[in-house]
């Protein structure tokens, strides 16, 4: 008897619904178990550059379970929500939370929307648990999932997808981007494993140069995130000899000692947040020309003239999201292209993104991702 009643309910809820509604078991990147009736009906989206992962696994249906989300993508990748606003207008009108790791976040305007699950970036846990929102969420029958795609991407970024495709119904799909995601990233790695004694370059990158009041350096990252995207792609992280955690800072003279072979700004369209816009703009239809410039600039700092990277034109820019999405082999690609061009020609960066754009996102290709300041270096 009770058997039935249960699939009576389930029954119900699929008449009303359009899929059968579980209640099931979501095991989160940081191990925490959380009860969810998947696939979630009201979700609301704790950083929005999920967004960028959301979208290749639900498609046409983005908005069909989020029910509002953080106000980020409006200030840190304004070129990519332009595009998704495009594709998608009711984007303009849905409710808009600040960040939970800087106390921000409105928990009692999220509970009036009456979400399943909220989901969080890893960063955010430390507060969500001594600020009492992850209790009073579960109070009100709020489920907070954590998932990472920046602090360990390489431990945490599969498990992500497949936690965003159970929550958002789409299993199949995040098994789909799973194993593209492996091929992009072998198409480098499998290739550098077949050289013998690779000579890796001595590589700087500084996370979002010029976006900073003061124009200074030299912030980067430690083994992880870029870090370690520069590893995957045949080159040595000067600054992971320093930096142990994901985000670090190394000072001017240690980089001039150092004296990268290479040096790779990070960018994003950061003008609405900026307060000096020396930032490079880089990203979906970014002007390379202007980008150009304000590499020109940057190198243009105290030290800087004096690095083997600015003297011989290895100087690039790579788009700052990158470092956030599951899509990072497209960055990946490029690294290897500029650290082993000869062992690399035949492989086309630009090419694989926009065949990720028609394969799983919802809006169409633009480039603008990447910027040298050398052409041949490109």
């Amino acid at each position: 008897m009770m058997l039935a009643k249960f699939l009576g309910a389930v029954i119900a809820l699929s008449a009303v619904f359009g899929s059968p509604v579980l209640a099931a078991e979501v095991i989160d990147i940081t191990g925490r178990k959380v009860e969810i009736d998947l696939p979630a009906k009201r979700v609301l989206v704790g950083e929005a550059r999920q967004i960028h992962t959301i979208a290749a696994l639900t498609g046409d249906h983005l908005l069909d379970r989020i029910v509002g989300w953080r106000d980020d993508f409006f200030t840190k990748d304004p070129d990519s929500y332009q595009a998704y606003a495009e594709r998608f207008p009711a984007l303009a009108t849905l409710p808009r939370f600040g960040y939970v790791a800087n106390s921000t976040f409105d928990l009692e305007a999220a509970i009036m929307l009456a979400p399943d699950v909220i989901t969080l970036n890893i960063e955010s846990q430390k507060v969500a648990v001594e600020s009492g929102m992850e209790a009073k969420a579960a109070a009100a029958g709020i489920a907070i999932v954590y998932v990472d795609f920046r602090v360990d991407a390489a431990k945490n970024t599969e498990n992500s997808i497949r936690i965003l495709g159970q929550i958002f119904g789409a299993d199949g799909r995040a098994e789909d981007l799973i194993a593209y995601r492996r091929e992009q990233l072998a198409r480098v790695t499998d290739r550098l494993a077949k050289v013998a004694d690779i000579v890796r370059p001595k590589v700087f990158i500084e996370r979002a140069p010029g976006n900073d009041a003061e124009n200074g350096c030299c912030r980067s990252f430690g083994p992880y995130n870029f870090g370690e995207m520069v590893e995957q792609a045949g080159g040595h992280n000067i600054a992971a000899d320093v930096i142990k955690t994901t985000f670090g800072d190394i000072n001017l003279e240690q980089l001039i000692i150092e004296d990268p072979d290479l040096y790779i700004a990070t960018g994003s369209n950061w003008a609405a947040e900026s307060k000096t816009n020396r930032f490079v703009h880089v990203g979906r239809g970014a002007d390379p020309a202007a980008a150009k410039a304000k590499l020109k600039t940057l190198m243009e700092r105290t030290g800087f003239p004096e690095l083997t990277a600015v003297k011989t034109g290895h100087v690039h820019a790579v788009w700052h999201q990158f470092y956030g999405v599951p899509y990072e082999f497209v960055a990946v690609q490029q690294f290897a292209k500029w650290f082993h061009p000869d062992l690399f020609a035949d492989l086309d960066p630009e090419a694989t993104f926009r065949d990720l754009h028609e394969r799983f996102l919802p809006v169409p290709y633009k480039s603008g991702y990447f910027a040298s300041l050398n052409e041949e270096t490109n």
